[in-house]
């Protein structure tokens, strides 16, 4: 069942071209932009075979409790409930995206991928394109960072795919200090592409992965993670990248067998999303601070919202100086 607190819902649907003139000249590596991690996640395919991204022993517990053992994979796979355009609305601007191929599948189709088969790309980036042509000022970050039984014929088509759908919304890669909101809607640019394989290389709107850096904690307790984000935040390159914050936690092999039947959102996200929220609300953009931040079920908590209004903390900087 999707839950609906307050801030779900499309108000946050023109949060871009609705900031100040005093945000919109600035870098945008320095604002601070709520993303969703395994955005596509919101649907799995359970009839499907397991994807290609799973160990071995997954695959073998697929095989021999097809079912069960999917429906189990399931409560573990989806970090997501919100679709493409519910995020959207709700304000999340960068999507965390991971692909496959898909075993038996005619031609070159590429899916969504997380333990288990998502919808197809392209059905995804039509609906992303859906939002952007009614909401003008909106940027995104698409960061496809990790592939999976993808030939060269399969990196062409999704690159093609990508410059079909979008079009003139795609920015150039160029120097992400002069990536700002006024030059994005000068130019009618909505979109920023993460392409992290040399399939990218030398393709003008295709960015190195090695311009969005997203540290991962890989950790099950709160605590270490706070830890992390604060250590890697301190280590972010000042100049020429921008930088993901994943506010998320991991769970091993240890914490799906005793949280079996619970889940993702049951068993690791929602207790210990309150300290995780915690540390978001005490973070600040800017140079030295926080830009992308990542969660998992974005629609918990007022996470967007929360992220967003960081942005408020710019202006008062801006004021203190000018006086």
């Amino acid at each position: 069942m999707k839950t609906r607190p307050a801030g779900i819902g499309n108000v946050n649907a023109d949060w871009m071209g609705s900031l100040p003139p005093r945000l919109s000249v600035m870098p945008l590596k320095h604002l601070a932009i709520p993303g969703s991690h395994d955005s596509f996640t919101y649907w799995v395919d359970v009839h499907a075979p397991v994807g290609p991204d799973q160990k071995v022993y997954v695959k073998y517990l697929a095989t021999m409790f097809s079912v069960l053992a999917k429906k189990v994979m399931v409560k573990w796979s989806m970090t997501q409930n919100l679709t493409f355009k519910e995020q959207l609305d709700a304000g999340i601007r960068y999507f965390d995206l991971r692909v496959s191929s898909k075993p038996g599948e005619p031609g070159l189709e590429i899916f969504f991928i997380h333990g288990l088969f998502g919808h197809k790309v392209r059905d995804g980036l039509r609906e992303i394109n859906s939002f952007l042509c009614e909401h003008q000022k909106e940027v995104i970050f698409l960061d496809f960072n990790h592939y999976y039984k993808m030939s060269s014929e399969h990196h062409k088509y999704l690159i093609k795919m990508l410059q079909e759908m979008f079009g003139n919304k795609l920015c150039k890669n160029c120097e992400v200090e002069a990536i700002t909101l006024d030059y994005l809607w000068k130019h009618k640019y909505q979109v920023i592409v993460f392409y992290h394989h040399p399939s990218g290389v030398g393709v003008p709107a295709m960015w190195p992965g090695s311009k969005i850096p997203a540290p991962w904690a890989n950790t099950t307790e709160p605590g270490k993670l706070i830890q992390f984000l604060e250590t890697t935040l301190k280590q972010k390159a000042k100049k020429g990248s921008f930088h993901v914050s994943q506010a998320i936690l991991t769970p091993g092999v240890n914490t799906v067998a005793r949280g079996l039947v619970w889940g993702l959102r049951s068993y690791l996200v929602e207790r210990n999303l309150p300290a995780i929220m915690s540390w978001v609300r005490l973070q600040k953009p800017g140079l030295d601070g926080i830009n992308i931040i990542t969660s998992d079920f974005v629609e918990l908590t007022d996470f967007a919202n929360i992220v967003i209004r960081l942005n408020n903390l710019l202006l008062s900087d801006h004021e203190c100086k000018a006086r």
